[in-house]
């Protein structure tokens, strides 16, 4: 199960999916708890050795209490709250699979939950392939280079984004949040695609929530 990407939906028109916020908070940290349970059956599945195993199983278990402390906390509206759900449920998915290569994603040198100031949001994109192999920036579908999901709409800059190969990515992007007020939620998906004599090997994606102040 992956998150939808819902922007534009106007959650909180109507209250139809619950009676307050407060509500909808509990449903949803209940939800993230349940839902982890099938993360950690894959995991069950997969046969790992125990190293990899046991990270995996540490990650889906932060990301749980990171997530529902983030919609105890941080969330103020029901769309910020499916906001911040999806994203850790983006997050279970994509540490289930695991990250055969190294990558990283950054926003004022912190990852995954993170801050920023509203106005253009600098994040920097690392990664290095593994031996043999470079990295690229990917694609998260076809026409759709980056997953995102916000309270208030922003913008990616994808003017001059490079589509080489590196030995290292090293990238620093830029994200215009200027029409977003302090206390919105954004979520967005990096991909980085890992090749091998030009040819796509492998390929994983990284979730970075950030909390507008």
């Amino acid at each position: 199960m992956l998150p939808l990407d819902k922007d534009g939906v106007a959650y909180d028109e109507g209250s139809e999916r619950a009676s307050s916020v407060e509500d909808y908070k509990v449903t949803c940290m209940q939800f993230i708890k349940d839902i982890s349970h099938d993360y950690l059956a894959w995991v069950d599945y997969y046969k790992l050795p125990v190293d990899e195993d046991k990270f995996r199983r540490e990650r889906i278990s932060a990301i749980v209490e990171r997530t529902n402390d983030w919609i105890a906390k941080v969330a103020t509206t029901i769309k910020a709250v499916d906001v911040v759900m999806n994203d850790g449920i983006q997050k279970m998915a994509e540490n289930t699979a695991g990250y055969p290569f190294q990558m990283g994603v950054f926003v004022n040198n912190t990852s995954d939950y993170t801050l920023a100031k509203l106005g253009i949001i600098d994040f920097n994109v690392k990664a290095v392939g593994r031996e043999g192999c470079k990295v690229k920036l990917g694609w998260h579908q076809k026409e759709k280079r980056f997953l995102l999901s916000s309270t208030t709409p922003v913008i990616i800059d994808e003017a001059s984004m490079p589509e080489q190969d590196f030995d290292v990515l090293d990238l620093h992007l830029k994200m215009d949040a200027q029409k977003c007020q302090p206390r919105d939620v954004i979520s967005f998906t990096v991909v980085v695609a890992e090749t091998k004599e030009g040819k796509e090997q492998d390929r994983r994606g990284l979730t970075t929530i950030i909390h507008v102040s």
